[in-house]
């Protein structure tokens, strides 16, 4: 059997059209034949520099036949072989629409080899400017930062795979620049505004519940629909957060929590006790919200997320994201001096530090109370209240 060809060894010829060729084996197929790359120019001197460029771009590489697959192939097989038996179910089927949506209709054919980080900035600068597949007042067709971001994060994960499995010598999508991502300000509500929103939901016996159950606990949206008449132990007063729920195309799909330290168990609020005890007596099935019109189905978060908007628009609140209620308790909690460890494990957090950068939000109340407690640790301190008026030598003959 004859010795293979090594990797990188050159070769140079002129063409029947008068180009230079200056071609190198990068790897073989399965059957052995080699597969080459090449480079073109009119004079052999202009060849050489490229030549060489090329060597050292599949140095020490050893390219598959799959190296002639597509972007678009190669996301279908990264996504099934390497991401499914990792991901959650709903992230899975993120990944999924992403990949269909904003890559594969954009350099889905584009031969994985051929990809350029050129191609990649292109595409991200593209995106950002016209990606949105349904233009909105707020933002037109621009796809914000964050979401240009995540696709720059799956391209350069699937591409790092394909460099790990001999299909590319590199990863193109070093050297590109996602645009940044702008950090909008997460909205709190105030404690007269909970007591608004709650307010306008004192008859309403199916809202009532839910959102009392959010506001005291912070749960995710999922999770709340999640829960199960099993997991409220009425003589510890604790709830067990176990599972989450989505919906796909009508149907309700139980998984798992966002992340394994989302599963939880929170010590409830007597408040909060009471109403799930007396919701208690009337329930019908399994689920501690079902479904309005199906109840052995759970509650579809979507259904609560419109219902908020409703209840916001209507107490003239805030137009919060759902989980802005989240925030809120989180923040309030802190405020309130929850040590930062035990409100991570209420809100399912693995660091205390990540809790409060989070959802540690200073709002005006916050800003008056801790204007109260200075006022009132300095007026022990000095033994009597400084007068507005008094200058700091008079103050100093008071003290």
């Amino acid at each position: 059997m004859s010795k293979r060809r090594p990797s990188g060894d050159g070769l140079i010829r002129k063409r029947n059209d008068g180009r230079w060729e200056g071609r190198i084996i990068v790897g073989h197929k399965q059957d052995g034949k080699p597969i080459f790359r090449s480079v073109f120019a009119k004079k052999q001197s202009d060849l050489m520099p490229r030549l060489h460029q090329l060597k050292d771009c599949y140095a020490d590489v050893e390219l598959t036949e799959e190296s002639n697959m597509t972007i678009g192939e190669w996301l279908d097989k990264w996504l099934i072989e390497y991401k499914k038996p990792m991901l959650r179910e709903s992230t899975y089927a993120r990944y999924g629409s992403t990949i269909e949506h904003h890559v594969k209709p954009y350099i889905g054919n584009k031969t994985i080899t051929q990809l350029k980080t050129s191609d990649l900035q292109k595409l991200y600068n593209k995106l950002k400017a016209s990606g949105r597949k349904t233009p909105t007042k707020e933002h037109g067709t621009e796809l914000s930062g964050t979401m240009v971001r995540g696709i720059h994060t799956i391209l350069h994960e699937a591409l790092e795979s394909a460099v790990r499995d001999g299909l590319i010598p590199s990863n193109p999508t070093n050297g590109t620049t996602p645009p940044k991502i702008v950090r909008k300000g997460k909205t709190v509500l105030t404690a007269s505004e909970m007591e608004r929103f709650m307010e306008l939901l004192k008859d309403d016996e199916i809202w009532h519940d839910f959102f009392c159950t959010d506001l005291m606990t912070g749960m995710r949206r999922g999770e709340i629909c999640g829960l199960k008449w099993s997991d409220f132990d009425e003589e510890k007063g604790t709830l067990k957060v176990a599972r989450s729920v989505r919906y796909a195309n009508r149907e309700p799909i139980i998984g798992e929590t966002k992340t394994e330290d989302g599963k939880r168990t929170i010590f409830l609020p007597d408040s909060l006790w009471k109403v799930l005890s007396e919701r208690k007596k009337k329930a019908i099935g399994k689920w501690i919200f079902p479904h309005p019109t199906y109840p052995d189905n759970p509650m579809n978060p979507s259904t609560a997320y419109t219902r908020l908007k409703e209840l916001l628009a209507k107490a003239n609140l805030p137009n919060i994201r759902f989980h802005d209620l989240r925030h809120t308790f989180a923040s309030h909690a802190a405020n309130s001096g929850i040590e930062p460890k035990t409100l991570a494990q209420i809100v399912g957090h693995t660091k205390a530090s990540f809790t409060l950068d989070t959802y540690a939000h200073v709002t005006t109340d916050m800003q008056r109370n801790a204007a109260c407690i200075v006022e009132n640790y300095l007026t022990d301190i000095f033994g009597k209240e400084l007068k507005p008026w008094q200058n700091e030598e008079e103050a100093e003959q008071v003290l």
